[in-house]
């Protein structure tokens, strides 16, 4: 079997053990062959915007007879409503979205290591906090469907914010390695401002996870239903819950007062974690890819 990536989505990894049922390719000279093609929907929009033409469906291949079309992102559907409209959407026969609700769910929660190394990580007290460290961000892209960066703008008026991305830009890393520097800032806060560029459903980012990681509270603003993605009870601060940054401000200031209180918040870390997390990492613990390929077997009739 042929599976070709005409697009690789971005953030997806190739990086999986090679199989001799299945051969993995990106190069589009063998889409004839192919029998599953992965798309990035995100790239059609872009290229009817570059054609300057309102469809754009001969940009693409036709599909051939007995194919498999996969429809791939993990970008939020707001962003791309071509993803919303039914025309479009009909002519995939697969879905690997950050959607809980498609056919291989692509999350943020992506495994770090073993589940049960990840699981250990989730299991560390949180590490000591400084009085003056209190609310970190790390926002730089200037997609901003949410209106994140106007509320930050008024949360910043009644507390003080380190921002580490371009926005708002205020505080530098003390070196940059990636990922784990991040992590290593955030660890140093009391909270970290989980703020996500659109609020759609099922779209919880790292932004989230990332906070929870480190041993900070992620203060969160985006999906209504980030409940459904959270390791336990009373971990993290929903900015929804307030009725202006003010307010979450005098929250947030309360809280960080109180050493008791905001000692509450890491109380998860003690207690057996939810078992609709504990599925999503296990799902997560193998790549969407090998989930893709286990799926067209089923699909293919193939051991």
């Amino acid at each position: 079997m042929l599976l070709l990536f005409y697009d690789v989505p971005w953030g997806l990894s190739l990086d999986v053990p090679s199989t001799p049922d299945i051969t993995i390719s990106t190069d589009r000279n063998r889409y004839d062959d192919a029998d599953a093609v992965v798309f990035h929907p995100p790239e059609w929009t872009r290229a009817r915007i570059r054609a300057r033409r309102p469809w754009a469906w001969d940009l693409h291949p036709a599909k051939r007879p007995g194919q498999l079309w996969i429809a791939s992102t993990i970008e939020c559907q707001d962003h791309y409503p071509i993803m919303r409209d039914v025309r479009f959407m009909r002519h995939f026969d697969l879905t690997m979205t950050y959607r809980r609700d498609c056919d291989v769910p692509a999350t943020y929660a992506i495994p770090h290591g073993s589940v049960p190394a990840m699981i250990a990580a989730l299991r560390r007290p949180p590490p000591p906090k400084s009085a003056d460290a209190l609310l970190a961000t790390f926002i730089s892209s200037a997609v901003d469907t949410s209106n994140r960066r106007a509320y930050l703008y008024e949360l910043a008026q009644y507390m003080a914010i380190d921002s580490y991305g371009t926005f708002m830009n205020n505080r530098a890393l003390a070196s940059d390695a990636g990922r784990p520097s991040k992590l290593d800032a955030i660890s140093t806060y009391r909270f970290t401002a989980a703020f996500e560029n659109a609020r759609a459903v099922d779209y919880v980012t790292e932004k989230f996870f990332d906070p929870l990681w480190a041993g900070s509270i992620p203060v969160y603003f985006g999906a209504p239903n980030v409940a459904a993605f959270a390791p336990g009870d009373h971990c993290y601060i929903d900015a929804s819950d307030f009725p202006d940054p003010r307010q979450l401000a005098e929250h947030l200031r309360a809280i960080a007062g109180d050493d008791e209180r905001y000692g509450r918040f890491f109380d998860w870390k003690q207690r057996p974690l939810r078992d609709s997390f504990l599925k999503l990492i296990e799902t997560e613990s193998r790549s969407p890819v090998e989930r893709l390929c286990a799926l067209l077997r089923q699909r293919f009739r193939r051991p």
